[in-house]
């Protein structure tokens, strides 16, 4: 099974099931010097950890980490940086009835007639289950950002859920609304409009689907590299990988099939000039060609202009539901009924946010080192000094019971 990587120099690989053993990635490509520790990753999976709250699926999962390698004394190393999750709450037997008669609109057919097996609990690696493993690479991308010389900023928040949608609102609000609810919605006042239609799917044993908008501010201008590396490209395949995920859009996105050319199209101006961009919102120095507004999405000719990326992805409604359904039994050849009881989520975009954030974070940080804009060895970019903060210390006196010593000498002695 291929697949499992994603990224060029940022690059992170996962392994793991629902209900194996542990979850689990390598994240090779960060820079040696950023500050990271185990809290810094846990931070970021504790917003995505199952049992958050009652719109959640209830499985116990502490999605603990451990880092495995790649960091010393809190900082990276510049090596691969393994991490491990161990799975606490699998209970698998709800799944059995399911092993040769397939859950309607779920992976479980297709998985087996690909490779003639699978690993059936919990649905296995088709599951949502193992994106904690993209939460933790974000995690350390997002530390690398942030140890960088650039002012990058990333937040998402649920703009909708079903046929209720919050209204437009701004990157201040999103930064300080979207964590204050269960929805995660940036909106409150539609975010309680939210949570009670989730809560009726929930009651009525069915589910619904919701999107999800994301905005990036301070990437700077000439990420991208047409055509098969175009940002969008690469961007749309992080967020297209994520489970259930049926659109992704950039700027105006759908809406731009029935606008008109001189309508879309945005004149340039200078920085500075009074129909110029905010410069808190643009990375450009005064005096710049700038573009006069952002339907574009902070993207043009697959190449990042400096303005905000923005865009929205959308989620089906979970397939998981307790309302009864039919299937076919292709090892009994019977028709059967089912329901498929367990624990699982009403709507997925609440838990999905970080999950968003980090592949964008993801993303940003691969387009970053690929364009030389951070260096890809240390975050310090100080190639060939080795007296850093972070480069471990020689201990100033050998322990006397220890099997080997370094003994000082005088050089000029014989």
């Amino acid at each position: 099974m291929n697949g499992n990587s994603f990224g060029r120099l940022f690059r992170f690989t996962t392994f793991g099931e629902s209900h194996g053993e542990a979850m689990g990635c390598t994240v090779s490509g960060c820079p040696a010097g950023v500050p990271i520790d185990e809290e810094t990753v846990q931070r970021e999976l504790d917003r995505r950890k199952p049992g958050q709250s009652m719109i959640t699926t209830s499985r116990g999962e502490p999605d603990e980490v451990s880092i495995k390698s790649g960091v010393q004394d809190g900082y990276t190393t510049g090596t691969p940086i393994g991490m491990v999750i161990q799975n606490k709450d699998a209970r698998s037997g709800k799944y059995e009835p399911f092993v040769t008669a397939p859950r309607p609109s779920h992976g479980d057919y297709t998985y087996s007639s690909k490779f003639g097996t699978r690993n059936w609990g919990g649905g296995g690696r088709s599951s949502a289950r193992e994106t904690v493993n993209w939460v933790a690479a974000g995690a350390v991308a997002k530390a690398v950002l942030e140890a960088s010389d650039h002012d990058v900023q990333i937040k998402a928040h649920v703009n909708q859920i079903g046929d209720i949608e919050a209204p437009e609102v701004t990157f201040e609000e999103i930064l300080e609304h979207s964590e204050a609810n269960e929805v995660r919605c940036a909106h409150p006042e539609t975010a309680e409009e939210m949570r009670d239609a989730i809560d009726r799917y929930q009651e009525e044993g069915d589910s619904i689907g919701g999107s999800i908008y994301f905005e990036a501010r301070g990437v700077p201008r000439g990420l991208g590299a047409p055509r098969f590396d175009a940002f969008p490209a690469r961007l749309g395949q992080a967020m297209m990988a994520i489970p259930a995920t049926t659109a992704f859009e950039f700027g105006l996105g759908r809406e731009a099939r029935s606008v008109r050319g001189i309508d879309r199209n945005e004149d340039w101006t200078r920085m500075g000039d009074d129909d110029a961009p905010d410069a808190d919102e643009v990375v450009a120095d005064e005096g710049d060609p700038v573009p006069v507004g952002n339907d574009h999405g902070g993207l043009q000719g697959g190449i990042t202009t400096g303005e905000p990326i923005y865009g929205e992805v959308t989620w089906h409604a979970p397939t998981s539901i307790p309302k009864e359904q039919t299937t076919y039994d292709w090892e009994t050849e019977e028709h059967k009924r089912i329901q498929v009881v367990g624990r699982h989520d009403p709507s997925l975009p609440p838990r999905a946010v970080p999950v968003v954030e980090a592949m964008l974070y993801c993303t940003v940080l691969d387009y970053m080192l690929l364009g030389g804009r951070i260096n890809p060895d240390r975050v310090d970019n100080s190639p060939g000094e080795y007296e850093t903060d972070y480069h471990p210390s020689s201990p100033q006196n050998d322990p006397d019971d220890a099997d080997t010593a370094a003994t000082p000498v005088d050089p000029d002695d014989d």
